[in-house]
């Protein structure tokens, strides 16, 4: 049978061209694979599945078409939904459906793809974005994020989970979109509205852990985790043990899968660190390959969560690197909070939140590129000399970062607004790729907190899990900040992170400012640069600085950041002050702009020298000195 028709994956059940199914499941514990259909076409039907080698089983069921729902029978005992199953109506413990995804009509055939060179992510969690919580509902606001300025949207974790809400970092069913946000056609159907709008799309996957509940993989092959490695969650996945290479595929087919079935951008690793592999081929290197691979002439973008800072994921396969494009930059987002809570506990011990860190992280994307950890007691980080300043995302909020506080507080609301407008300004118009995490543009007034519906003796262990897990905050760990912290399973908990988009309006000035700021990154070259070495920046005071932004034409641009007192520089020994030759500052943007809840900007460079509003960020630009000057 597999030699009449060519299967989409390697596992799974795949719908045939002349009608009925084939299904294909890897169980190498066991001696014999059925297939229990449960349909209107198919009540009951048993098919027993005939062994390969290498401990696979397959068969096809002609009476088996799309939409029948099926599970598998182990050594004619329990039964079990499919590991590869592409959709999971009733979630994780229900039975699988089979689903053809040659059925959706896309409209993006022209569409080439994206890299990570000049975009604008926009990290998005389905289920709280809108009220509805879905694709579709998710798919009205396109145009919104399109006028906004983002280029790119990162959906959090689809893979189906356990329970009616939930970050989807638990996902347990890999293959199958949740049904929670809608039908995997529902997914689709967002992607292609996004393509048509021309706007990206990239999907968070994680390939280092499974969720606590729901995860049956163990039932087909015991040997999926390994206990030569230990993950924040347990066991790691068995990458590089005994019987790890039909392991190996079922993920990288899983990279693959999201890729060529949804015509995904790209993909956002979580936690690469916790992947363990001694392979002389690491699996995220073989990753990388199969989902470019996947997209054929289409670009796509590969960005890795990594807390070593191990800068060899984004070099190039043939120079010994794993082929990925992108790094979160969690350095610029710990010195940037520093700098604007003045707090440095648990593990932002490691930041100052000075000057000196911000302009570091703009020339050079990490701090930590070596040097010992104060918190980690050893050395962190590796060299990025010599790396596209676009490889390092920052961002000053992401869905870990507020919820990893007692109150899941926004930043807008843990810092004066003069210096929240001024970082903001620093993080889009810097040479790293920024990310907004979604309602941070107009300043969303609702928290984001950690939300997970689990089965009550589950629920109470991940409660105290994570009172225990933010006690690491001094602050938190008093009785008054453990008393703050919400219950993950109370549904209200979930209910309290729904956007209300109606501050668009009532919140307008913070709004229009991230637009302005967006259509002057797109507008001015020297923001457009993203080159080694295209920034440049001094500090000028015990809380401010300046960075210069140099172009190609010459006509340099200037962003002025002071978080401090108001700053005025007489004399001014800085070269990086120095309009080009026969040229003059001008203000070319402000965060005092009374549009965006300021109260105006006095001249900068005047006749007393320069004088430096606190709390505040400009950017200057040069123009023809007048001829009397």
């Amino acid at each position: 049978m597999r030699g009449e028709f060519r299967r989409r994956l390697p596992v799974g059940a795949d719908v045939l061209p002349q009608g009925g199914t084939h299904f294909r499941v890897w169980a190498p514990c066991r001696k014999t694979v059925e297939v229990v259909l449960d349909s209107e076409s198919a009540r009951s039907t048993i098919l027993e599945l005939y062994p390969e080698a290498d401990g696979y089983f397959s068969g096809a069921a002609l009476d088996a078409g799309i939409g029948a729902l099926y599970r598998y029978r182990l050594d004619g005992g329990e039964t079990y939904p499919d590991p590869a199953s592409r959709f999971q109506p009733a979630g994780p413990h229900g039975a699988s459906e089979v689903v053809d995804p040659g059925l959706f009509h896309w409209t993006d055939n022209e569409w080439p793809g994206v890299s990570l060179e000049g975009q604008v992510i926009y990290e998005m969690h389905v289920g709280t974005f809108t009220s509805e919580g879905t694709f579709a509902a998710a798919s009205e606001q396109i145009p919104e994020l399109v006028k906004l300025g983002i280029t790119v949207i990162e959906i959090m974790p689809v893979a189906d989970f356990v329970g009616n809400f939930g970050w989807g970092y638990d996902g347990v069913s890999l293959f199958a979109p949740t049904r929670l946000y809608g039908r995997p056609d529902d997914f689709r159907k967002f992607v292609d509205k996004a393509h048509s709008s021309g706007l990206g799309v990239i999907l968070d996957v994680v390939y280092n852990h499974f969720g606590p509940d729901g995860n049956y993989l163990g039932q087909f092959a015991p040997n999926f985790l390994s206990d030569r490695h230990k993950t924040d969650w347990g066991d790691a996945i068995n990458y590089d043990g005994d019987l790890s290479g039909p392991i190996r595929e079922f993920f990288s087919c899983n990279a693959g899968y999201w890729i060529e079935e949804f015509h995904l951008d790209g993909l956002r690793f979580d936690s690469t660190q916790d992947i363990f592999d001694d392979s002389s081929e690491h699996i995220l290197a073989v990753m990388s390959r199969r989902a470019r691979a996947a997209a054929g002439e289409r670009s796509i973008i590969l960005i890795a969560e990594n807390e070593p800072q191990q800068v060899k994921l984004v070099k190039p396969l043939d120079q010994g690197g794993y082929g990925l494009d992108g790094l979160w930059n969690d350095d610029f987002h710990h010195a940037a909070t520093a700098a604007l809570t003045g707090r440095n506990e648990f593990y932002y011990a490691d930041y100052l939140g000075t000057p000196q860190e911000l302009i570091s992280c703009m020339k050079w994307g990490y701090l930590y590129q070596g040097q010992c950890s104060k918190l980690r007691k050893k050395r962190r980080g590796s060299p990025t000399f010599g790396i596209n300043p676009a490889a390092f995302v920052t961002y000053l909020q992401n869905h870990d970062q507020i919820a990893n506080s007692a109150r899941g507080q926004r930043c807008h609301e843990l810092a004066s607004p003069g210096c929240y407008r001024a970082l903001t300004a620093l993080t889009l118009l810097g040479p790293g790729t920024p990310m907004l995490f979604q309602g941070q543009e107009f300043a969303a007034s609702n928290p984001f907190l950690f939300f997970a519906d689990h089965k009550p003796e589950l629920a109470e262990l991940v409660h105290k899990g994570r009172r225990e897990s933010l006690a690491q905050f001094r602050s938190i760990a008093t009785a008054e900040g453990q008393a703050l912290i919400p219950d993950p399973a109370d549904p209200e908990t979930f209910r309290k992170c729904v956007l209300d988009f109606s501050e668009r309006k009532t919140h307008r000035d913070i709004y229009k400012m991230h637009g302005d700021l967006l259509g002057l990154r797109r507008s001015e070259p020297a923001f457009r640069s993203r080159r080694a070495g295209g920034v440049d920046g001094a500090v000028l005071g015990p809380k401010a600085f300046v960075l210069r932004f140099f172009a190609e034409d010459g006509k340099d641009l200037v962003l002025l950041v002071n978080l401090g007192l108001d700053l005025h520089l007489d004399p001014a020994p800085e070269p990086l002050l120095a309009p080009p030759e026969g040229m003059r500052w001008q203000l070319l943007w402000s965060s005092e702009n009374p549009e965006y809840g300021g109260t105006g900007t006095p001249p900068i460079d005047a006749p007393e020298n320069w004088l430096i509003l606190g709390h505040a960020a400009v950017v200057l630009r040069p123009v023809l000195s007048p001829a009397d000057e």
